[in-house]
C-alpha cells in the first residue's frame, strides 16, 4: 500500500472511530444466522466490518466469511478491522446482486448464511465529502460506488418535473413531492445545485425544518436521491433472489432494513418463496403454484431492544427479517 493510500485509510478509520460504528442488532443477527462452526457465511454489506468480525469469531478456525461491499473506502477500513482473522475472511468489491458470480470466483458453490444490512453506513455518513448527509458540506455525489455514472447533482439538474416528483414521492414518501420538484427546477434555472447545502436549503424552504417532527425535512429528500443514484430497490430485489440461490438447504438469510420500502420488498420476497398452501376437503393441505423455497423465521420483523437504542440511537428504525432455505426449493 502506498503512503498516500495508507494515510487515506488511516483518516477513514479515524472518522469511523469518531462516529463509533456499532453493528445493529448483533445478538439477533448471530442467533438467526444459526452460525455453525466451520460454516461459510457472507456479509453482503460489509461496511466497516462490525458484523463480519462477530461472524468470524463465531465460525471458528475452520469457518470462512466472505465480505462484499461496492464501496472501496469501506473495504479499506474493513480490511484493517478484520486483519486479525487472517485467512478466515476474504473481502471482495461488488454489489450483492452479483453474489453468485463473486462466490463462484472463489470456488464456493454454496453458503450456510447471508447477511444483508441495508442502507447507508455510518462510515459513509461520516465522510461529509460524499454528500450522503444533509448536515455535511460536500458535493451532491451520493454514489456508494464511485464508478457509477450519475451523481445526485446530475439527476437534480437534468431530471424533468415528473421524474423528480416520482423520486421524491415514491422513494422519499414526501407528500409535497411536486412542490419540491418545482422548487428544484426553479432553483437550477438560477444556478445548478451542486452542494449538500444547496439541496438542504430548497428542502427547508418547501418542507420546513425539523420543527416538532422527529426527522428533519431533508432526511427523506436525501434518502430518495441516494436510492435513485444507487438503484437501491432494483439491486435489493435482485440481491434477495441471488442470496436464496447461493444458500445451501437449511442456510439462512438475515436482512436488516431501515425504512418501509426496503422492509416491504423483503417481506414480499419471503412470502412469495414460502409457497402457498390450499386446504383439501378431505383434510390436510397441498402446495399450489411454485414449491416453497424458504421457511420464514420472523413472522413479524424484530426491532432493536431498548438497551441497544440507548447505546446506538441510529438503530431506531431498524427492522430485521430472516428466512431459512428449505430442502425441496428449486
Amino acid at each position: 500500500m502506498s503512503d498516500h493510500k495508507a494515510q487515506e485509510t488511516g483518516a477513514l478509520a479515524d472518522r469511523w472511530r469518531t462516529n463509533t460504528h456499532v453493528p445493529v442488532m448483533p445478538a439477533e443477527v448471530l442467533e438467526l444466522l444459526g452460525i455453525r462452526p466451520g460454516g461459510t457465511y457472507v456479509d453482503a454489506t460489509l461496511g466497516a466490518g462490525g458484523h463480519a468480525s462477530l461472524i468470524c469469531a463465531a465460525v471458528g478456525a475452520e469457518g470462512r466469511v466472505v465480505g462484499i461491499d461496492w464501496d472501496p473506502d469501506a473495504l479499506r477500513v474493513a480490511h484493517g478491522r478484520l486483519a486479525e482473522w487472517g485467512d478466515r475472511v476474504v473481502l471482495r468489491r461488488g454489489n450483492f446482486r452479483d453474489m453468485g458470480v463473486i462466490l463462484r470466483g472463489l470456488g464456493i458453490r454454496g453458503v450456510d448464511g447471508v447477511l444483508m444490512d441495508l442502507g447507508v453506513s455510518s462510515l459513509q455518513l461520516a465522510d461529509t465529502r460524499r454528500g450522503f448527509s444533509f448536515r455535511g458540506e460536500g458535493d451532491l455525489d451520493m454514489r456508494m460506488d464511485p464508478s457509477l455514472s450519475l451523481t445526485a447533482a446530475q439527476i437534480l439538474n437534468s431530471a424533468e418535473m415528473d421524474e423528480l416528483t416520482s423520486i421524491f414521492g415514491q422513494l422519499g414518501e414526501i407528500r409535497r413531492a411536486r412542490a419540491l420538484a418545482r422548487a428544484v427546477i426553479k432553483r437550477r434555472q438560477i444556478a445548478p445545485l451542486r452542494t449538500v447545502a444547496d439541496l438542504a436549503e430548497v428542502a427547508n424552504e418547501v418542507l420546513g425544518g425539523a420543527g416538532a417532527r422527529r426527522l428533519h425535512a431533508a432526511t427523506n429528500v436525501f434518502r430518495a436521491l441516494r436510492m435513485t443514484v444507487n438503484a437501491e430497490l432494483e439491486n435489493l430485489r435482485a440481491g434477495l433472489e441471488e442470496a436464496l440461490r447461493v444458500l445451501w438447504p437449511e442456510g439462512r438469510l438475515v436482512v436488516i432494513s431501515f425504512h418501509s420500502l426496503e422492509d416491504r420488498l423483503v417481506k414480499d420476497c419471503f412470502r412469495r418463496h414460502e409457497g402457498r398452501r390450499m386446504s383439501l376437503p378431505e383434510g390436510g393441505q397441498r402446495v399450489v403454484f411454485d414449491p416453497p423455497r424458504v421457511r420464514i423465521l420472523t413472522r413479524k420483523p424484530l426491532i432493536p431492544r431498548a438497551d441497544e437504542l440507548r447505546m446506538n440511537p441510529r438503530a431506531r428504525s431498524a427492522k430485521l427479517r430472516a428466512a431459512e432455505r428449505v430442502e425441496n426449493g428449486a
